[in-house]
């Protein structure tokens, strides 16, 4: 690997952290992001779903590619912190009377680390959960363990937990400093199956140090891998700089942002896996397009296929040529 990248793990967390701009301003006892979204559930039938994004401490990990930190605290937050952050986003716009039926509660972290969401908390949380049949929260896999099955058995609705699965390929997690191997998420998920709790893995679209022409077929087998582990859903992340480490790799060429085109056809290659659900992440999908005659339809494409679960048909574009 010809990059200034560090070649350890200690050395690598020192350089990432080096290079990251600062964070953006979190409160203890607010989410800092909630929205409403529409999502298929296990059986296709479209649900809306409430997202709350919560404000605690970041992951104890170092992630070559995370930019979640910069919504994070910095700190441990106090018991009822959570608590509080939540019952404020449920009952404020958007989220009041939106009629959601599944609930996500995504802390920039891993719900089950004790420093980002106390233990104690699980209790009040389980109870504000009560009007959802389905509750999603995020966590890195080697921090899956007993307070998951322990937070499930208070719900009266289902949890599911969305796990960083990332790219099927060890030595690659090894370089992204996930601190994961495909066998740690493995045990993760044989876990979580046996407690009875759904997953989700996401999956990265041309992260660091791969080329953009193997990139699909790399996020696809990863999306393989994720379904043979019986995950119920994949969500596909394009890789997007803004951490401050992508920009430096970008400059040594050791990463480059994916274009439309390489998601367009690795959502179509995932969905046609059928092997469970696929979402293609959409937010913030203009910084991938070159081309505003086509954008919009094919945005739009990409939203009614997270939706149907069906691939479309691409969008023909005379201004840049796209052909399906």
């Amino acid at each position: 690997m010809n990059s200034p990248y560090p070649a350890t793990s200690a050395a690598r967390d020192a350089w990432i952290l080096a290079r990251r701009p600062e964070r953006n301003a979190v409160s203890h006892d607010a989410a800092y992001g909630a929205f409403i979204e529409l999502e298929p559930d296990a059986a296709g039938v479209v649900r809306t779903v409430a997202t709350v994004l919560l404000s605690s401490r970041e992951c104890p990990y170092r992630c070559l590619m995370c930019d979640l930190w910069k919504n994070t605290t910095g700190a441990s937050v106090a018991s009822g912190a959570v608590v509080r952050q939540i019952s404020a986003a449920l009952g404020t716009p958007p989220l009041a009377a939106a009629g959601a039926t599944t609930i996500k509660l995504y802390n920039s972290g891993s719900f089950f680390d004790s420093g980002a969401v106390p233990p104690d908390d699980y209790g009040a949380i389980a109870a504000l959960l009560a009007p959802f049949d389905n509750a999603i929260v995020e966590c890195h896999p080697t921090l899956v363990g007993p307070q998951a099955p322990r937070l499930a058995a208070m719900m009266r609705g289902s949890l599911e937990v969305a796990m960083g699965l990332e790219v099927a390929d060890d030595a690659l997690l090894g370089a992204l400093n996930k601190r994961l191997t495909l066998a740690m998420y493995a045990r993760a998920a044989a876990f979580l199956g046996a407690a009875g709790i759904a997953h989700r893995a996401f999956v990265l679209v041309q992260p660091p140090f791969v080329r953009p022409e193997a990139a699909a077929e790399l996020a696809v087998r990863t999306a393989s891998f994720a379904f043979e582990h019986g995950a119920s859903a994949v969500s596909l992340i394009p890789v997007r700089p803004g951490n401050g480490a992508l920009e430096e790799l970008m400059s040594s060429g050791d990463f480059s942002r994916p274009d439309l085109a390489t998601l367009e056809r690795t959502h179509e290659a995932a969905l046609a896996l059928t092997g469970g659900r696929v979402f293609a992440d959409t937010w913030d999908l203009g910084q991938f397009s070159a081309c505003a005659s086509c954008f919009t339809r094919r945005a739009g494409r990409m939203h009614e296929m997270n939706l149907t679960q069906r691939a479309l048909p691409r969008v023909a574009c005379a201004a840049c040529g796209n052909n399906p």
